[in-house]
């Protein structure tokens, strides 16, 4: 495996000219030339697939991942989503450029969508950073123009419309980071993909009809708001409002006694870790209810939860996500980890990299040591159906995504360096078709081993009974209670 280079961050304590940066940039390519990444092939020491999945569920809850394998085993493109920490290994093992920006991680074309902003106005970004990590930036571009060859393939778009759609993809990006490289480093933090640039995009490609229906897409994402996620997610019952159960994919768990406890000292510190401003928001609302449920294709497993909040009546609610963070599928192939809290990780990726970040996200850290980061459930939240798709509306797509994607890495790396390595040639977007359709293949095979695996019986996508996540979790629930409550007595007495 070779050595990991240097991953720190770009720092401002040596100030290189512009032209020096560029120079840097395009040195690079003397140890990793932009046609390498095109020369993929397997590492000669790979392990096989079946074990590369299984190793990222050691600390998982057992009972969901029946689940977590019959999604990933639904398509080949369903197993590339779930397979983050196969394509790190494919990604860690290979030369690369040594060119560091904060990464997604996991920067497939499902991790992009549009969001409220703050400001409430409608931005499109990447919205997943369970994986970030600083690392060479072709690791996330290889990432997202392999998901679209493997979606336009999955579509059955013709050879020409998937290498097409996928050349878009790579092209875009290289473009938009020139144009970011020209900026000043404010434009570029202020930069954003708004609803505006949304609707000139699809009147351009599209016309007249495109920008309806990217109009009727943005009313779609404003009406997912807040109390979409309570509509779907809670019911009134005896004149209260709680969360559904419906497990395994929604469990309500038993909000009293030391669980109770649990749930209102951490929602305390998530509070106390916020800015003063978001803290005194905060302060308003209280907790009413908590269930567990099951999200994603590659993070089902993870404990993640649901938290209900009051304001200032019942008609004033809010969902808050918590999910668990662990240690991201890049960090074996990158230097020493940047954090200790994985949720801090999470958070702090995600505000490097989009234009703007949900208000409530946050982060704590969990009985037991484990960490977690706290968001908004949904907040305007939209992402297109990829099996919809038509390649127009796909490469109308992977502009989108290129152009974001971009924006990420020139706000969080150096725009300049980047550019200067990428060039102006399409030699870049060469190689990442190249990169694309010789991934393809390999997760085809993967996904024949792995569906294979599961034919076999050794690996498990049914459940004997439905109600043992249901009961795990809530015993698991009720010792993490306890010990929270034993900690904080031996606080008190200490």
């Amino acid at each position: 495996m070779p050595a990991p280079k240097d991953w720190n961050l770009p720092t401002t304590t040596r100030m290189a000219t512009v032209s020096e940066r560029a120079a840097q940039g395009k040195a690079a390519r003397k140890d990793h030339p932009r046609s390498a990444l095109g020369q993929w092939t397997p590492h000669s020491d790979r392990p096989d697939v079946v074990s590369m999945v299984l190793s990222q569920e050691v600390n998982r809850v057992p009972e969901l991942l029946p689940i977590r394998h019959a999604r990933m085993a639904v398509s080949p493109f369903a197993f590339y989503r779930g397979g983050a920490s196969v394509m790190a290994y494919d990604l860690g093992t290979y030369s690369n450029s040594g060119i560091v920006s904060q990464l997604c991680g996991d920067a497939h074309l499902s991790n992009f969508g549009v969001f409220g902003s703050p400001d409430r106005s409608m931005i499109f970004d990447v919205n997943d950073f369970d994986e970030t990590h600083p690392g060479s930036f072709e690791w996330d571009v290889a990432r997202m123009v392999a998901s679209f060859f493997i979606a336009a393939q999955e579509n059955k778009f013709t050879q020409d419309d998937s290498q097409s759609i996928t050349r878009i993809a790579a092209q875009t990006y290289r473009e938009s980071m020139a144009q970011y490289a020209t900026m000043n480093d404010l434009d570029q933090w202020y930069s954003r993909v708004d609803a505006q640039y949304l609707l000139t995009l699809a009147g351009t490609e599209g016309g007249v009809k495109a920008t309806k229906n990217m109009t009727r897409t943005l009313d779609k994402a404003r009406s997912r708001d807040r109390w979409s996620a309570i509509s779907k997610l809670t019911e009134v019952v005896d004149g209260r409002r709680q969360f559904m159960n419906q497990p395994p994919l929604l469990a309500r768990l038993p909000m009293t006694g030391d669980v109770w406890k649990m749930v209102i000292t951490q929602f305390e510190q998530y509070r106390q870790s916020m800015l003063d401003d978001r803290r005194e928001l905060l302060r308003r609302y209280h907790v009413i209810d908590f269930a567990h449920k099951v999200v994603g294709v590659g993070s089902v497993g993870l404990r993640a939860f649901v938290v209900l909040l009051q304001g200032r009546d019942e008609d004033d609610l809010l969902v808050l996500q918590v999910k668990e963070a662990v240690a991201s599928a890049l960090s074996p192939y990158t230097g020493g980890p940047l954090f200790t809290d994985e949720g801090h990780r999470v958070v702090a990726g995600q505000r490097m990299m989009q234009a703007a970040s949900d208000v409530f996200l946050g982060y704590i850290t969990g009985v037991g040591g484990r960490h977690f980061y706290i968001r908004q459930l949904r907040d305007m939240k939209w992402s297109p159906i990829i099996s919809n798709l038509t390649p127009k509306g796909m490469t109308g797509y992977a502009q989108l995504c290129g152009k974001s994607l971009a924006r990420g890495h020139a706000r969080s790396g150096d725009s300049v360096k980047i550019a200067g390595y990428i060039g102006s040639s399409d030699t870049f977007d060469t190689s990442m078709v190249d990169f694309s359709q010789r991934y393809a293949t390999q997760v085809h095979q993967d996904f024949a081993e792995f569906t294979q695996a599961i034919a076999d019986g050794h690996v498990a996508t049914t459940m004997s009974e439905v109600s043992a996540v249901d009961s795990s979790l809530q015993v698991e629930t009720q010792k993490a209670g306890e010990a929270y409550t034993q900690l904080e007595a031996m606080k008190v007495k200490g």
